[in-house]
């Protein structure tokens, strides 16, 4: 007898295999899922990661941009300071240069001559006087560049005009004043 197999066996067969694939389908899908949210959540972690690292800078960039205003400040202090000790030493070592000059102006001053102004704007000293004859004032000018204070003496004006009703001559001359170093050891009044 032949056996005949009333049984839908590929309907089965097909049954089976798409409750196989559906399962198949349904793991991928799950295990996609799973695999989105996995990356989703570790790119997320470096993210708040990064930005605790950057806000992490931010705040050390701002506390060095402090220092560096405050380094500035106490570069310009300093300079301020160093300003001020210069003029300090340079008046320290330049305080008897005015007893200096006028010790030489008495000494290079010759008779007859009598001084009105004697002003200083620098190193250039302009002198204004009166005399009774030009050539004290030529004698004044050779005493100056004799001085080892004083060089390039230089006569402005010279001029007649009258003092206390007696005819005398008005002057004007420019000298520059030279710097004496304390190491040269020169005596400018050529006494001991």
């Amino acid at each position: 007898m032949i056996r005949i197999n009333l049984l839908p066996h590929r309907e089965l067969a097909r049954a089976a295999r798409r409750r196989q694939f559906n399962i198949l389908l349904g793991i991928a899908v799950a295990a996609g899922v799973a695999i989105v949210i996995v990356g989703h959540t570790v790119i997320a972690s470096r993210q708040a990661a990064q930005d605790a690292r950057n806000a992490y800078l931010e705040q050390e960039i701002a506390k060095l941009d402090a220092q560096i205003g405050e380094i500035k400040k106490i570069r310009e202090q300093t300079q301020a300071l160093l300003a001020r000790k210069q003029v300090v030493e340079t008046l320290q070592s330049n305080r008897t240069e005015v007893v200096h000059l006028f010790d030489q102006m008495i000494r290079v001053l010759p008779d007859g001559l009598y001084l009105k102004s004697f002003k200083q704007v620098g190193d250039t000293i302009t002198i204004t006087g009166y005399t009774q004859s030009s050539a004290r004032v030529s004698t004044l000018m050779r005493n100056l560049e004799a001085s080892p204070w004083f060089d390039s003496a230089r006569l402005v004006e010279i001029k007649a005009v009258n003092v206390n009703n007696l005819r005398a001559n008005e002057f004007v001359l420019s000298v520059h004043q030279t710097r004496q170093t304390p190491e040269s050891g020169q005596n400018p009044g050529g006494q001991s």
